[in-house]
């Protein structure tokens, strides 16, 4: 077993220690999401984390890690009268991104259940977790169902497990730590808020700083036993101090001036719901605790709006997290009372400290401001409609623009019935959903198909030598049943960049409509990409990713101009998908082609292009054409890619929810996909 790096050895990240201390501390904080780029110890920090929490009396061979002093009296392996009792250190256990739900849950043996009525019940890794940590790598490419069922055992401290009539509950509380790389995709706003801290992690660019990293990281690696020994001064006495704010904990007071600073903060910021009221007031009270004061002070709930309220700001995948720290000192000072200094406090105290407790607050994140044109600016020095660039501007790239203002569009599907990950979009086959028959389990049973397995067993119960009630059944009788609901798609993104679609007011358009798509595409749990074409050749703009927020990034920065090599971006597009197929055979793609059709690249570009398009089709991909062509004569080679395609062609307004209902709802695959 390796030896985990010391937690004192942590170099920077003075924030994401302190919320991690915070919890330890006090656990009704609810957990924290650990958010920044690959490389920033944020794994090493919560599995370091663990050694120093106190170790915890169990009931002897209790699965479930009663408290001997309070045991549970609703204990599956209860009630525990008179038992033994141990102590073990605090368990930090791993939520592999993978992992189903009978193995966080724990599971019930159904075939028992039936045969002989005994709740059978096996334990899973919430069970594992009581009175310790759950950790929880890539919490943002993990499941929603399982997201959701953790997060109501965090919130509740407990686990319900109820199937076939059988009921299982045991408690269930413990630390709850994410961590995520926002690269990969968001987090819904709705459990982001379910977290009750969240910081912002990067690797420093300071080169000293850099240093000390590589050379405790070495030190480590080189030696681990001697490396801790190192440390364990410190590691001891953070133990005892989280020790130490525990005991403290229950004597801290809140007072009036502190929740009125708190309630008047989250006001002023717009959080939805109450529930970052009732975190900050924990995060507040445990900062205290942690600092060995009584009393709740003005900087307290500032470092305590810096942890808590940043994540639950965010109304989309494109607002920036963050909180303006300006704003955020303002509130602090007009509330602050002659009643108190904002956290009652009778000390000379009264001038918040900047940095806070613990290393202070994350510095404030800025928006872009690439001062970039408006959708609206006037017409003069556009380019034409055949790409001609004004006077003193290159014709192969122009300047971004902005994009217009996103709307709600139609549900684009791919027909027929898939096997991918669970999402919102096209129909198949899942672990949720309703009911649409039953087959033979592969494996481990999960969701027992109750009617067929009565069936099943019925004619033997004779030759079985059934003389009681009971139904006597076997396991060739058990029956899965199987489910449909939706998936989540590989949606990519085909965007002609060219000097046709260089016209401001059209472009703006046309990123608009793409930004509602992508909108569109971070509901239903879909994958995208983005490949832009123009001039001579097509790029990827961005490789398949769950991040819809770099897809915006990359849209907005997009320039124009040039020719339009139709068949480029096309043939790029489709080894996007060929790439793809290999690491994840069974998402289907949707490929949605942003274009007015005009195809001007190359070599006999239009019949390149054709080429290119029946591709797709003799692969039965399903796509759609987003027509941009605008003006009063149109052309309709939109409408001809999308046949070639063996899509559907669609415009910019009927792209829109509210335009003629029922328009688009499904993108039409090709015979072959059907057959």
């Amino acid at each position: 077993m390796s030896t985990p790096f010391p937690f004192t050895a942590v170099v920077g990240q003075d924030d994401l220690r302190l919320a991690l201390l915070l919890n330890a501390v006090s656990p009704a904080v609810g957990g924290v999401l650990v958010r920044g780029e690959k490389g920033t110890a944020k794994s090493t920090a919560v599995r370091a984390l663990s050694a120093l929490l106190p170790a915890v009396d169990v009931v002897t061979g209790c699965r479930f890690s009663c408290d001997p002093a309070a045991p549970d009296p609703a204990c599956p392996d209860g009630p525990h009268e008179v038992e033994a009792s141990s102590t073990r250190p605090a368990r930090m256990v791993e939520l592999p991104v993978g992992a189903s739900e009978d193995r966080l849950v724990g599971a019930l043996d159904i075939e028992r259940a039936l045969s002989e009525g005994v709740k059978a019940f096996e334990p899973g890794l919430l069970a594992d977790a009581h009175r310790g940590i759950l950790y929880v790598d890539e919490v943002n490419l993990l499941h929603d169902h399982l997201v959701d069922l953790l997060l109501d055992a965090a919130a509740m401290g407990a686990s319900y497990v109820e199937r076939e009539g059988v009921s299982v509950r045991h408690a269930a509380r413990f630390l709850l730590v994410g961590t995520m790389n926002p690269e990969e995709g968001e987090l819904r706003p709705q459990l982001l808020d379910r977290f009750g801290l969240t910081v912002e992690v990067a690797a420093s660019r300071e080169p000293d700083q850099r240093v000390e990293v590589v050379r405790r990281r070495l030190a480590h690696d080189d030696d681990p036993a001697a490396f801790v020994a190192r440390w364990a001064d410190e590691e001891a006495e953070v133990r005892a101090r989280i020790v130490a704010a525990r005991a403290l904990l229950p004597s801290v007071r809140l007072g009036d001036g502190a929740l009125r600073q708190i309630a008047a903060t989250c006001a002023a910021f717009e959080v939805d719901g109450m529930r970052a009221d009732i975190v900050m007031a924990r995060t507040a009270t445990a900062l205290a605790a942690w600092a060995g004061r009584t009393d709740v002070l003005a900087e307290d709930v500032r470092q305590a709006a810096l942890l808590a309220l940043p994540h639950r700001r965010r109304r989309n995948p494109f607002d920036a997290p963050g909180l303006d720290e300006d704003k955020l000192d303002e509130t602090l000072e007009e509330f602050s009372g002659s009643d108190g200094d904002g956290g009652d406090s009778d000390g000379p105290d009264d001038d918040p400290d900047p940095d806070g407790p613990g290393g202070g607050g994350r510095p404030p994140q800025e928006g872009p401001d690439d001062g970039s044109p408006a959708g609206d600016v006037p017409a003069q020095g556009e380019p034409s409609e055949d790409g001609q660039a004004p006077a003193g501007q290159s014709a192969a790239e122009q300047s971004p623009v902005r994009a217009a203002e996103p709307f709600r569009t139609k549900v684009l599907s791919v027909p027929g019935l898939g096997e991918g990950a669970a999402g919102r979009r096209s129909r198949a086959r899942t672990e949720h959903g309703r009911t649409t028959g039953s087959r033979r389990p592969r494996g481990t049973l999960t969701k027992l198909h109750l009617a067929a397995t009565v069936q099943a067993a019925a004619p033997h119960q004779l030759a079985r030598g059934r003389s009681g009630r009971g139904l006597v059944v076997r396991r060739d009788d058990l029956r899965q049943a199987t489910r449909e609901g939706r998936e989540g798609n590989l949606v990519l993104f085909v965007v002609d960049a060219s000097g046709s679609m260089a016209a401001r007011q059209r472009m703006s358009a046309v990123k608009g409509a793409v930004l509602s798509l992508l909108l569109d595409a971070y509901q239903r749990r879909d994958k995208v990409g983005l490949v832009t074409f123009r001039g001579s050749a097509a790029e990827v703009a961005l490789p398949p990713t769950s991040s819809v927020d770099a897809a915006a990034v990359r849209l907005e920065s997009l320039p124009t101009g040039g020719r339009t090599p139709l068949s480029a971006g096309l043939l790029r597009a489709h080894d996007v998908l060929r790439v793809e197929r290999l690491r994840d055979s069974a998402r289907r793609p949707l490929v949605v082609v942003v274009t007015d059709g005009r195809a001007t690249g190359g070599p006999e570009p239009v019949a390149t292009a054709g080429r290119a398009a029946r591709l797709f089709a003799a692969e039965g991909v399903a796509s759609v054409v987003v027509d941009c062509e605008s003006g009063p004569v149109r052309l309709g080679l939109a409408g001809r890619l999308a046949g070639e395609l063996g899509g559907t062609a669609v415009t910019l307004d009927a792209l829109r929810a509210d335009s003629l209902a029922g328009l688009v709802r499904d993108v039409q695959g090709t015979s072959r996909r059907a057959a």
